[in-house]
């Protein structure tokens, strides 16, 4: 019969004790995912009383909430970034991978920030900053629903700015 331990995380150190005699060290003999592939699950052995036992580590999944313009709040969804994107690449050749890497490297970037919240308004550039180097023509068509172009001079400013920084 196994015996199973959870970690437990107090101000974000990981405290791990033996469940047997309560040492704080253990040396990890065995590696694997889960079924769901949701967790690890390890079999430890602890260096003091010798026992093993089984630990499973879970990443703990910290939802980020946009703060909108409105000052309203929703949770942060990547599928709203790949749709846009994908509104923006029509008829571009800008395939539905570089849209989707896009939008997983905004959303790891958001994540290893640690932040629990954002503004709609850093998401945003931060999107133009990345479709700049993937596709101009889809940067200024992004750029002009995101900053709301009220007239084509507004279109011409972002293009010559564009040019300038070439």
């Amino acid at each position: 019969m196994y015996n199973i331990f959870k970690i437990l995380y107090i101000k974000d150190v990981k405290v791990l004790k033996c469940p047997f005699c309560g040492f704080e060290d253990s040396k990890v003999i065995d590696s694997r995912a889960t079924e769901d592939s949701m967790a690890i699950r390890r079999r430890r052995e602890c260096l003091n009383c010798n026992k093993r036992y089984t630990t499973y580590e879970k990443i703990e999944d910290i939802p980020i909430l946009v703060i909108k313009k409105d000052s309203s709040r929703e949770y942060f969804d990547k599928s709203k970034i790949i749709n846009g994107l994908i509104k923006a690449c029509q008829k571009r050749q800008v395939s539905r991978k570089q849209i989707e890497d896009l939008a997983f490297e905004i959303e790891k970037s958001l994540s290893n920030e640690m932040l629990t919240e954002v503004r709609s308004e850093v998401i945003g550039e931060m999107i133009m900053e990345r479709l700049k180097e993937v596709d101009e023509v889809s940067y200024v068509r992004f750029a002009s629903v995101y900053r709301q172009f009220k007239d084509i001079n507004t279109f011409m400013e972002e293009i010559s700015g564009l040019l300038n920084k070439k």
